[in-house]
C-alpha cells in the first residue's frame, strides 16, 4: 500500500492519507535517534536540572515514544494508510504530546538556568522544528502537530526574556529573530513540499515511462516471434522447391540455379535467427539451459560438421589440446554449440588462406567444475583498433565494406558475447592487421551431476549429420509397418480427406501383417498452413507415401479415430487445437494410432518447447524452415527406432 501511495498524482491533497503515512513511516526510521538524543540530553542537562528531574524526563519521554510505537503501528507494519475512530484521534494528540515532552525540557532551563539556559533553549528549540520540518516534508497536518510547539515556544523567546529582565530594545530585536526563524521554518517547509511533489510527480512519470518501455519490448519481442513464425513458413516452401529444382535439373545451368535459391534461403534463414536471439536478449527474455551434456563429442560433430566447408575452401583445419577437454559437464549445450559455430564461421567468412585452428584447454577449478578455453584463431587479414572496438556492436557491418563483401546483419558475434555472459563466461578478441584474429572464449562448467552425461541428439546440427550419414531413399521404397495396422488407403490433396483402398489378395494365404510387407507408407501430414502441407508432400512424394493431410488439430485428432497411419507430422502452432493436445489426444484415444510415431513440426525449438513437445507424447521433432535432408532424416530415424522396437518384442516370443 504503500507503493500505491508513492504513485499517487502531484495535485493530490496535502492532507491525503498517503502523505500522512508517508510521514509517519519517516519518523519511525529516526525512531532510535530520537531516544538516543533524549538520553544525551538528560547526561549534558543534568548539572543544570538536577538528576532527578532529568531522569524523570527521560522516562517521561521514552513512554511518550512507546505510546506513539503501538498507535502507528498499523501505518508502519504497512496494513493501512490511515487510522481511523479512536485510534485517529489518539494519533493526533500523540504527535502534540511528543512534541510538547520533548519541548518542555526548554521550559525547564529558562525557569532554572537564567539566561544561560535560556540560551540553551533557544538553540533546542531550533533543533527541534528543523528537525519536525524535515520528517514531515510531505504532510502539513504531521508538520503543525509535530512543529507547532517548539516554533510556538520559539515565539515565545521575548516572554522569557521579559522574566529574566530584559530591556524592551532587547525585546523588540527578541520578537523580530522569533518571527524571522518562523517564517523562514514555514518558507523552507513549503520549497521541501514542492519539491517533494516534484520528485514524487518525476517519479510516477518515469514509472510510466518504464512501463510504456516495457509494453513496447514485450510488443516487440511479440511481433518478431509472431513474424519469425511466419516467415519461416515461406522459407521453408523455398527451401524445399529449391532442392526438387536441383534434384530434377537437367544440366548445370539449371543446379547452379537451384543451389542459388537455397543458398540465400539458408542466409535469410540466419538472419532470421540472429534476428530473433538478438530480440530475446534485448528484451532479457533470453535464458540458458542447465543440462549434463558430453563436452568432447559436442567439440568432435560440431567440427566435423565445419571440416568439409574449411576444406573446400582451401583452407585447414587444425585442433589443438583436445585430450585437456573434460567429457561430462554440465552446462548448456546448444548455447556453446552456437557460439562456436558463429566464431567458426566467421573465421571462415574472414580467411582467404591458410587455416583455421581450435584451441582448447581445461583444467579443474572449485567449486566442482572445469575452467575451459575455447579459441578460435584465423589466418585472416586481421583488424585494426577502431574495428576492434565496433566489433561486437550489432549491426554494425559497415566498417571496410565488409557488408558489401560477404553480407550478414553484424549480429552473429555480439549475440556470441551476451549468449557467453549470459553462461557467466567471457568472449574476448585479440588481433592487429597482417597477424590474423584470435576468439577466445571463456567458460566455468560444472561437473556432470550423473556419470554419463545426457547425449545431445536433439540440436539442429546432430540432426543434418545424422540425415547426410543416411542412405538416399529411392522413390517407390517401402517401409515395414511398426503398428501392424491393415487399411491401405490413398488421399488428395484436400485437408483431411482420407479414402480407404482394399488389398487384392485373391488367394486369401497372406495375412494382414504379411499383406502390409510391400504397401507404401501411409503419412498424415497436419498444419494450418496450405503451404506447409504442400511443401511436406513435396519431399515425401519421391518416397511413394500415402498422404493425408489435416488443417487443425482437432480434424487430425478425428481422422486419427478412423485411420491407421504409420507416421504423423504435427504442427505445434495451430488454430482450434496446437499440435501438443492434439497429440495428447491421439496417444490417450486408445485408437490405431496411439502408439505410432509422431513428429513435431515447430519454428519454436527453445528447450522448454521441446520439453513441453515430448510431455505430449511426441517422438521426435523437425523444426523449421525445413529442409528435404532433415525431413528424410527424422523419417528415417524414427522409423529405424519403431522397427528396433518391435523387433525387441518380438525376440521374447520367439523364444
Amino acid at each position: 500500500m504503500a507503493k500505491a501511495a508513492d504513485d499517487m498524482p502531484p495535485g493530490a491533497a496535502v492532507a491525503d492519507s498517503g502523505d500522512w503515512a508517508r510521514a509517519i513511516r519517516q519518523r519511525r526510521k529516526s525512531l532510535l535517534q530520537r531516544l538516543g538524543l533524549a538520553v544525551a540530553l538528560a547526561l549534558i542537562f543534568s548539572p543544570v536540572l538536577g538528576w532527578p528531574l532529568s531522569l524523570g524526563w527521560v522516562v517521561g519521554y521514552f513512554a511518550v515514544q512507546l505510546l506513539d510505537l503501538w498507535i502507528f503501528t498499523p501505518i508502519t507494519a504497512g496494513k493501512t494508510d490511515r487510522l481511523s475512530g479512536a485510534r485517529r484521534v489518539a494519533s493526533w494528540i500523540s504527535l502534540v504530546l511528543n512534541a510538547a515532552f520533548f519541548c518542555s525540557l526548554s521550559i525547564a532551563l529558562w525557569l532554572i538556568g537564567g539566561p544561560a539556559g535560556g540560551v540553551c533553549a533557544i538553540l533546542l528549540l531550533a533543533g527541534a522544528a528543523i528537525y519536525a520540518l524535515g520528517n514531515a516534508s510531505s504532510s502539513g497536518s504531521v508538520m503543525l502537530l509535530t512543529a507547532s510547539w517548539p516554533l510556538l515556544l520559539l515565539a515565545m523567546t521575548p516572554v522569557f526574556m521579559a522574566t529574566e529582565g530584559a530591556t524592551s530594545s532587547m525585546l523588540t530585536v527578541a520578537a523580530f529573530c522569533a518571527g524571522a526563524f518562523v517564517t523562514f521554518c514555514l518558507s523552507t517547509w513549503r520549497r521541501m513540499n514542492r519539491a517533494h511533489q516534484s520528485e514524487r510527480a518525476a517519479r510516477v512519470e518515469a514509472q510510466a515511462k518504464r512501463l510504456e518501455a516495457e509494453q513496447i519490448l514485450a510488443g516487440r519481442s511479440a511481433f518478431l516471434a509472431a513474424i519469425g513464425h511466419d516467415l519461416r513458413t515461406p522459407i521453408s516452401a523455398i527451401l524445399t522447391g529449391a532442392a526438387e529444382l536441383e534434384n530434377g535439373a537437367s544440366d548445370a545451368a539449371a543446379r547452379s540455379q537451384a543451389l542459388l535459391i537455397t543458398d540465400a534461403s539458408l542466409m535469410m534463414k540466419a538472419m532470421l535467427d540472429d534476428l530473433l536471439d538478438h530480440a530475446k536478449l534485448d528484451a532479457g527474455h533470453m535464458t540458458v539451459d542447465h543440462v549434463d551434456f558430453n563436452l568432447r563429442s559436442l567439440l568432435t560433430q560440431t567440427m566435423r560438421l565445419w571440416r568439409g566447408p574449411i576444406r573446400g575452401k582451401g583452407l585447414k583445419l587444425r585442433v589443438e589440446g583436445a585430450a585437456s577437454i573434460p567429457a561430462a559437464v554440465r552446462g548448456d549445450p546448444l548455447r556453446v554449440r552456437q557460439i562456436l559455430n558463429n566464431l567458426v564461421s566467421n573465421a571462415m567468412k574472414f580467411t582467404g588462406t591458410g587455416s583455421i585452428t581450435l584451441r582448447l584447454e581445461a583444467w579443474s577449478e572449485e567449486p566442482g567444475g572445469h575452467a575451459v578455453l575455447i579459441t578460435v584463431e584465423d589466418t585472416g587479414p586481421g583488424m585494426t583498433d577502431d574495428q576492434l572496438d565496433r566489433l561486437f556492436t550489432p549491426f554494425d557491418q559497415t566498417l571496410s565494406g565488409v557488408s558489401a563483401l560477404h553480407g550478414g546483419t553484424g549480429l552473429g558475434l555480439a549475440i556470441s558475447r551476451q549468449l557467453a555472459e549470459l553462461m557467466g563466461g567471457r568472449l574476448t578478441v585479440r588481433s592487429s592487421p597482417g597477424t590474423g584474429t584470435s576468439f577466445t572464449l571463456s567458460l566455468f562448467l560444472l561437473q556432470a551431476q550423473r556419470a554419463e552425461a545426457a547425449p545431445t541428439t536433439l540440436d539442429r546440427e546432430s540432426r543434418d549429420a545424422v540425415a547426410r550419414a543416411l542412405p538416399d531413399r529411392m522413390p517407390g521404397s517401402t517401409v515395414r509397418n511398426p503398428s501392424g495396422h491393415s487399411p491401405a488407403m490413398e488421399t488428395t490433396s484436400s485437408p483431411a480427406r482420407v479414402e480407404p483402398v482394399a488389398h487384392q489378395d485373391p488367394e486369401g494365404v497372406l495375412d494382414d501383417s504379411e499383406a502390409d510387407e510391400g504397401r507404401p507408407m501411409r503419412v498424415l501430414v497436419v498444419d494450418d498452413h496450405d503451404i506447409n502441407r504442400r511443401a511436406l508432400q513435396l519431399i515425401l512424394q519421391p518416397l511413394g507415401c500415402d498422404i493425408a493431410t489435416a488443417a487443425d488439430g482437432l480434424t487430425a485428432v478425428s481422422i486419427c479415430e478412423q485411420t491407421a497411419f504409420d507416421l504423423i507430422f504435427m504442427d505445434v502452432r495451430m488454430p482450434e487445437m496446437d499440435g501438443r493436445e492434439a497429440t495428447r489426444r491421439i496417444r490417450a484415444g486408445g485408437g490405431p494410432n496411439a502408439g505410432v510415431p509422431i513428429i513435431a513440426v515447430t519454428a519454436d525449438t527453445a528447450p522448454d518447447d521441446i520439453a513441453a513437445c515430448t510431455e505430449a507424447g511426441m517422438t521426435y521433432f523437425v523444426s523449421k524452415p525445413i529442409t528435404p535432408p532433415m525431413l528424410l532424416g527424422a523419417v528415417t530415424h524414427v522409423m529405424t527406432l519403431a522397427q528396433a522396437d518391435e523387433v525387441a518384442e518380438a525376440e521374447p516370443v520367439a523364444a
